[in-house]
């Protein structure tokens, strides 16, 4: 076949109904990464973040007939397997590989992180004998490369000799043994054994849901291999894409809650959108009679308004997007001499970042000046307002830098009961007395700001 505008990926698992693993975790893989993702189902099941309550098998023939049909009309640059449930399916994805030659992962699922079985007990021979010597790539966690091995796996060497004895025994060209079951350091390393050379592959470990990390880890890895990308690339690769899908994962049900493949292309698309909303905001403030009139609620260290990505995607300070050098007060004017970028402000972000923790909805803030007529003016127009006397900041909070922000609004919310409207401190020897004006957008902020001068005759 001619060469593809866009790589053809097939995932050749189940059906996870709940969407956080299966098919639904791999084509969400494919997309995030850039190719064109087609299916083959093997099983349906009823399953949710905690249980699997119903398996429906599809007939061995009919997942042959899905390869088949997508191959002949587009083509399969690689291909990924999951749930295989019976030996019937894995000899019918066995005889497709042989026909059609497309290279392929294997992720040897044998059960569920609910502890369900999606590999029947007589299917692992034969899914050792017949499959496994046609794959490029397996990619077993600790568990499944006991078995694979008949090795057992306590430390990072014991999955060194069961990755050679996978790959020596059953033929296949590159094992991945998956370490997040093996050891619980700062850093997660699987083990990688390829062309007779075992390399360890690390990453930080990230803290998250796990629902579908295997699942999206080999389908990451069919995806590289689909783009042309060499074997222990796509490797890498994949391990990098499953740290940020496992970092900016987000919580739903009651269980085990999915990773976020997504979360590759979300982060870019949300901090452009933060980006234009924000400088729009600011060309609004930039305006002739706003820029005079918020002139005069410019602090002396000047301000900064803020607006952050949604909470599942924020790790830090550099998720926030913010204006560099700051909110100024030039010739009794507003001034924004540069575009906002992210990571741009440490303080106002921190503190959004503190205030998402308690209302994922509170996504943007700006500073402004101390005065006690902007708090009575704040109050009389039925914003919630909270004022704290910096004074009694405990000593272990003042020696830690970044920490007396997230500590002012941790105060505030424990009096209010929820984030304010207006948080304001009084100030300390060193610190600047100032308001904090919390809003779902920059535009609502802005809009309370404005509010606020306003109602004030004497600024």
């Amino acid at each position: 076949m001619g060469k593809r505008e866009v790589p053809v990926a097939m995932t050749i698992a189940g059906v996870d109904s709940g969407g956080g693993a299966g098919i639904a975790a791999d084509l969400k893989t494919f997309a995030a990464l850039g190719v064109h993702g087609t299916l083959a189902v093997t099983a349906l099941t009823a399953q949710n973040t905690y249980s699997v309550t119903g398996i429906h098998e599809v007939p061995a023939e009919f997942v042959e007939l899905q390869i088949r049909t997508v191959w002949e009309d587009m083509g399969i640059d690689a291909a990924k397997t999951g749930m295989l449930s019976s030996s019937p399916i894995v000899r019918a994805v066995a005889r497709s590989v042989k026909n059609y030659g497309f290279p392929l992962v294997v992720d040897p699922v044998m059960v569920a992180k609910s502890g369900a079985k999606l590999l029947a007990d007589e299917a692992i021979e034969t899914l050792k004998r017949e499959l496994l010597p046609l794959a490029k790539v397996v990619t077993p966690n600790k568990f499944e490369a006991e078995i694979l091995s008949g090795v057992k796996i306590e430390k990072l060497e014991d999955a060194e000799e069961a990755a050679r004895i996978i790959a020596r025994e059953l033929g296949v060209e590159a094992v991945v043994v998956k370490g997040g079951h093996i050891h619980q350091g700062p850093r997660a390393t699987d083990v990688v054994y390829l062309g007779g050379v075992v390399k360890r592959v690390e990453s930080p470990r990230a803290d998250g849901c796990t629902h579908g990390t295997g699942c999206s880890f080999s389908a990451a890895i069919a995806a590289n291999l689909a783009k042309g990308l060499p074997v222990l690339d796509s490797i890498v690769e994949a391990k990098n894409f499953i740290f940020t899908a496992i970092a900016r994962s987000y919580r739903v049900g009651k269980g085990s809650c999915p990773v976020n493949p997504t979360a590759f292309i979300e982060l870019d698309a949300e901090l452009y959108r933060a980006q234009k909303t924000l400088a729009e905001v600011l060309d609004r403030m930039s305006s002739e009679h706003l820029s005079r009139k918020l002139a005069k609620v410019i602090p002396e260290v000047q301000s900064n308004l803020v607006y952050s990505v949604p909470k599942h995607l924020a790790l830090s300070t550099a998720d926030v997007v913010g204006v560099p050098g700051r909110i100024v007060k030039h010739a009794g004017r507003v001034k924004v001499y540069t575009y906002p970028q992210p990571g741009a402000s440490e303080h106002v972000a921190r503190l959004v970042l503190e205030a998402m923790r308690y209302d994922s909805s509170i996504r943007s803030a700006m500073n402004i000046r101390y005065s006690s007529e902007l708090v009575e003016a704040a109050r009389k127009l039925g914003m919630s307002v909270v004022v704290i006397d910096r004074r009694e900041e405990p000593e272990d909070v003042r020696r830690v830098e970044g920490a007396s922000l997230p500590w002012m609004l941790r105060k505030a919310v424990e009096q209010l009961g929820r984030v304010p409207d207006v948080l304001a401190d009084t100030g300390d020897i060193g610190k600047e007395p100032m308001i904090r004006v919390f809003g779902k957008t920059p535009n609502d902020v802005l809009d309370k700001v404005i509010k606020l001068v306003d109602n004030c005759k004497h600024l």
